[in-house]
């Protein structure tokens, strides 16, 4: 605790000029009289009063000479070693005083080290929460790479601290900053580095890979040495509060955008720590040159996992389902993925191609490999009704419930809503059943009778099928007229 200079030099005066004593001292300030004594032994006067005898007094000796030996051992094994030799105290004085005791670790310094531009980079994961994206709690982490010689900051946001995240934001800021250092310093995370001996390292055979492909040296730091990349340490911290504090975006794409900006803006704006007279930019714009040039075909960063499919034609990958084509069930496929796209492949034949989702229980499909089912199976299709309105409208399940009590035919009803689902709203078809059951009327009628109400409220347009029904089609098929000159014919022709 730090004693404000003002509260020191009436201490001192009180004590010299005054001739008062501690407890005086202590009363008069209203400060504690340990205080006193601290600011009086730091001006160098002897230390007033007999110190008062101690119970752990006699057992100091045993208890030094234990933590020279041990010097981890916890205050409440060392308080059951003196108490079976005789100490009468209690637990937690003996943990005050053994906290006095128990000897510090020398104080080490450490030396400000310069590195060359274009010579060395630093690469870190940073935590910074959780994402909620539908039914599924994403951590977001963030990609921090740190040029040591210029301070220049890049930051990518991901889903996953996986290997291809890791190695995807490497090779983005390869392409922001269009070169690569010759070295990056790594902390020993489980994407660097598989298992550590002393100076015997086995990194990540994928990171090993990709630093040959890029021509760069990868480089872990010794065992709690976190000093050694201070630079991407105090970039993090720097992100968090200047960057992340009181952050809004709507996605992680929003995110990543506001990242770049704020990267090329506000981070490179900011004075150089190695040389405060110019900014980051500017050094960084010298240091460009000295980068080494990246490949010129780097090959794509891709998740690549097997998947087995099902009896049905789903494969389950990052925690949802994406559809193939029903011919290849009971297979043994591969995925390849990226941030955007999900592609499922047999051998060198590309089965599927799905926009990636982040959710969590998703069902991602092409509407031909659901039809090309249905259209081999045609038991399949109030199956695939029902599924249909389960997924869009929950509240159907309910209705379909009390409207099977009732004895009703429910093909029908399925059928009814599917069609509501067609020319309305999603939202407004499950107000429109939720407003049916609380009417207690599980009939498409009802459902129709709320969602025209709410249509004629709004001012809104009816509703107009896009597509119109077989026999409906059949009727406006046009008709060829038969040509009228054979009737000319059959008049012309004898009756002989």
């Amino acid at each position: 605790m730090v004693t404000p200079a003002d509260i020191e030099a009436r201490i001192l005066r009180y004590h010299h000029v005054e001739k008062w004593t501690i407890g005086t001292i202590a009363a008069q300030l209203h400060v504690h009289h340990s205080v006193v004594r601290r600011v009086l032994a730091q001006a160098g006067l002897p230390r007033v009063g007999a110190p008062r005898a101690s119970k752990l007094d006699p057992y100091l000796p045993f208890i030094l000479q234990t933590l020279e030996t041990f010097p981890t051992l916890t205050a409440s094994r060392l308080y059951g070693m003196v108490r079976e030799r005789g100490y009468p105290g209690r637990p937690d004085h003996f943990r005050h005083l053994i906290a006095c005791q128990r000897p510090r670790p020398k104080a080490e310094a450490f030396l400000r080290l310069r590195t060359l531009p274009g010579e060395q980079a630093q690469v870190d994961w940073a935590h910074f929460g959780h994402l909620e994206i539908g039914r599924a709690r994403r951590p977001l982490m963030g990609f921090v790479m740190v040029l040591s010689h210029s301070r220049q900051v890049f930051l990518r946001f991901f889903l996953n601290a996986r290997m291809e995240s890791f190695l995807r934001g490497h090779a983005a800021a390869f392409d922001a900053w269009g070169g690569v250092p010759r070295v990056l310093l790594y902390d020993n995370l489980k994407s660097v580095v598989l298992e550590r001996r002393g100076d015997a390292i086995r990194f990540h055979p994928a990171l090993l890979n990709f630093a040959g492909q890029y021509r760069y040296e990868p480089r872990p730091v010794a065992v709690a040495r976190g000093n050694e990349k201070g630079r991407v340490e105090r970039a993090i911290r720097y992100v968090r509060s200047s960057f992340f504090a009181a952050r809004t975006f709507k996605d992680i794409d929003d995110l990543n955008a506001q990242a770049e900006a704020w990267s090329d803006g506000p981070a490179a704006d900011r004075r150089c720590p190695g040389e405060p007279d110019r900014t980051v930019r500017e050094v960084f714009a010298e240091e460009r040159s000295r980068l080494m040039a990246p490949p010129d075909n780097p090959a794509p960063l891709l998740e690549q996992v097997a998947v087995s499919v099902g009896k049905t034609p789903y494969v389950r990958f990052d925690l949802n389902d994406y559809s193939v084509p029903h011919t290849h069930v009971r297979r043994v496929l591969t995925v390849l993925a990226d941030s955007h796209e999900v592609r499922v492949v047999d051998g060198g034949t590309v089965l599927a191609r799905h926009p990636r989702s982040h959710d969590k229980g998703a069902r991602i499909e092409e509407p031909a490999h659901v039809q090309a089912l249905a259209d081999e199976k045609h038991a399949a299709h109030q199956h695939r009704g029902n599924d249909r309105l389960a997924r869009a409208v929950p509240a159907s399940q309910t209705l379909l419930e009390r409207a099977a009590e009732r004895g009703a035919n429910l093909g029908a009803i399925t059928a009814g809503l599917l069609r509501l689902l067609d020319r309305y709203e999603v939202a407004a078809v499950q107000a429109a059943i939720l407003e049916a059951l609380d009417r207690d009327v599980p009939h498409p009628n009802a459902v129709r009778f709320a969602l025209e109400r709410q249509r004629q409220q709004d001012g809104a347009d009816p509703p107009v099928a896009l597509v119109l029904p077989a026999h409906v089609r059949d009727r406006d098929a046009p008709v060829r007229p038969h040509a009228l000159e054979t009737y000319d014919q059959l008049k012309d022709h004898d009756d002989d």
